[in-house]
């Protein structure tokens, strides 16, 4: 095989000009094929994080209370109950915790937006704010200063609240300024929160979600100490997170839990089903992480779409480009196939020696396009360049270019490049390992 592999580098090197012009176009497809492939990545792992720090466990166990036929609260009333039976299910858990859900208007001085609500435990709450950051005050104030103000543990303290930076620079209001939030509905009710830190965003999921103590919501809705809105699983591996969610179905449903159908969508897609279902009292309600941000997932999609028929376009040009190269490769090269054949080399070796050039020619440009994608991508992470259109942040799920490249998704790029061109020389190879070595050796002269 060493054998076959340096005759293919010698042909190559033989037909510098066509080697070079198809070399450059594998090269270029496949940095643009890693490039598409680690936007996808990073945006899919920039959802799971956003998700699972803002919104949701791996697996969540949500519920609805319904006191008249006609309501539906997203509640949970026997919070410790649930816990409980939930610890002794998942016992592999890393992190289990539930918050209190809420929806109202925040009001600040500049402006107002829709927002959703948490109600934590501070104590409770390592995982999440140890992936925050506090934002310098410059990054949400005009004029603010370069430092950090603020404190998570401050989050203790009654009515306080914590905000994102692009939260706080709509609102216009920094640490320590206070803020309204207003609860509009069956509970209609309105709280003062002071701002006692603001957190670096977390792509634009954090543009609508606050974080105030457990005793605000309960206080804010009027409702039981011993409520909660969802209990919040996390697993060592998130990929478990179906199969532990149909085993908690199992063992809620045993320990007494009445628990609804799976709904793959987030909890307040739910309410006018909920609320037009004829039934009272308390059912559970569980889901995953992906159901959770079913209403972004489109993003990943649309850009898994885009790079599968961007890629597949150009991939068949380049087969295209290779089958042509391979067809003049064995027209140049006949007499040599023919004295090949006459001097005893197998049909075999014929097609190894076609196919091994033309996947030696697409690992070595494909390393070079990839490389060349890999330290543009680097450049781009290190200019930290802002992404200023809306629309542009929500695709991208990020408010700075920035995207992560994973070394499986070079290796598998070289991989399948490798197999592309090696597929589209088997047939030019099959056809000069069937010449006859007499024809092969007369239409050489």
């Amino acid at each position: 095989m060493v054998t076959i592999f340096r005759i293919a580098f010698r042909n190559l090197l033989q037909a510098r000009r066509r080697s070079l012009l198809l070399g450059l176009a594998i090269g270029l497809v496949a940095a643009l094929f890693l490039t598409l492939r680690v936007v996808s990545g990073s945006v899919a792992e920039r959802m799971i994080e956003s998700a699972t720090t803002l919104s949701a466990g791996h697996v969540n166990i949500g519920g609805f209370f319904k006191a008249r036929k006609k309501g539906s609260d997203p509640l949970i009333s026997d919070r410790a109950g649930v816990k409980e039976a939930v610890r002794k299910s998942v016992p592999e858990a890393t992190t289990i915790i539930d918050r209190h859900r809420g929806w109202g208007r925040l009001v600040g001085p500049q402006s107002s937006f829709n927002v959703g609500v948490s109600g934590i435990e501070y104590d409770d709450e390592g995982r999440f704010f140890k992936a925050l950051q506090l934002a310098p005050e410059s990054s949400y104030k005009d004029g603010g200063r370069n430092e950090v103000l603020g404190n998570f543990a401050d989050l203790k303290k009654p009515n306080s609240v914590l905000i994102f930076a692009a939260q706080a620079k709509k609102l216009g209001v920094t640490i320590g300024d206070n803020i309204t939030m207003v609860v509009e509905g069956a509970k209609a009710n309105t709280v003062d929160l002071t701002v006692v830190a603001v957190a670096a965003d977390i792509g634009f999921m954090s543009n609508w979600n606050i974080f105030v103590p457990r005793r605000t919501v309960l206080d804010l809705y009027r409702i039981q100490e011993n409520s909660t809105g969802v209990v919040m699983v996390y697993l060592p591996d998130p990929d478990r997170a179906t199969a532990v969610m149909e085993r908690l179905r199992t063992d809620l449903t045993k320990a007494g839990f009445t628990v609804m159908d799976h709904d793959p969508r987030p909890f307040f897609f739910k309410f006018d089903k909920v609320s037009g279902e004829d039934w009272l009292g308390q059912r559970l309600d569980l889901t995953i992480w992906s159901d959770e941000v079913s209403f972004v997932l489109w993003v990943t999609r649309a850009l898994d779409l885009v790079s599968f028929f961007v890629v597949a376009i150009l991939a068949m040009i380049i087969v295209g480009g290779i089958v042509n190269s391979m067809w003049m490769a064995v027209r140049e090269r006949t007499k040599e196939i023919g004295t090949m054949r006459a001097i005893g080399a197998p049909k075999k070796m014929i097609v190894e020696m076609f196919v091994a050039e033309a996947c030696l020619l697409g690992v070595l440009a494909a390393s070079i396009g990839a490389s060349f994608g890999v330290i543009g991508i680097y450049l781009i992470n290190a200019m930290k360049i802002p992404v200023t259109s809306e629309g542009v942040r929500l695709f991208l799920m990020t408010n700075t270019l920035k995207f992560g490249v994973h070394w499986s998704q070079f290796i598998s790029t070289l991989v399948l490049f490798a197999a592309v061109t090696g597929f589209a020389s088997l047939y030019p190879a099959l056809k000069a390992a069937g010449l006859r070595p007499v024809e092969a050796l007369m239409s050489g002269k």
